[in-house]
């Protein structure tokens, strides 16, 4: 079952570049006692995500922090090795670049979807959140091959 708009965000353990090694990060480090936006994408470096999704975060993000966001996560079942590389590639300095590699936490709430027909295996359906102190106040998944309620200009309307 899909996490949805009340829930809690589950207790998982994410990856992230620091001091150039990759370094686990909690959930509870990215959304207890903070107001944050998650966006989620099937994969870095792919067309969508590549040419919209990420750039379109990385021009709002100043607007989307002077709503109060404390962070901007842009997360994917990628390895914290690519998700940085994507971030510097993307100019993404002001987002953080989490990698989900073994999707457990996409598996978590359920925002899984299988993109093996396209040699991706599993990946994360296309998403984006609003979290407050750990309970998500705004959900926007999207419909498939779709980049409409999730992209940066709608949540930030939403927020």
């Amino acid at each position: 079952m899909a996490i949805k708009e009340g829930d809690k965000i589950p207790s998982a353990t994410l990856h992230m570049m620091k001091d150039g090694k990759p370094a686990a990060v909690s959930t509870a480090d990215l959304f207890d006692n903070k107001k944050v936006v998650l966006f989620a994408v099937p994969g870095a470096f792919t067309p969508t995500c590549s040419m919209a999704h990420l750039p379109g975060y990385v021009v709002q993000a100043d607007a989307i922090k002077a709503k109060g966001v404390d962070s901007i996560v842009c997360l994917s079942v990628n390895d914290a090795f690519v998700m940085d590389a994507w971030g510097k590639d993307k100019n993404a300095e002001h987002l953080l670049m989490v990698g989900d590699g073994n999707g457990a936490f996409t598996q978590a709430v359920g925002l899984e979807m299988d993109g093996s027909g396209f040699g991706l295996g599993k990946r994360s359906q296309r998403y984006a959140m609003v979290v407050e102190n750990g309970v998500v106040k705004k959900l926007a998944v999207e419909a498939p091959g779709k980049l409409e309620v999730s992209k940066a200009e709608e949540i930030l309307k939403a927020l």
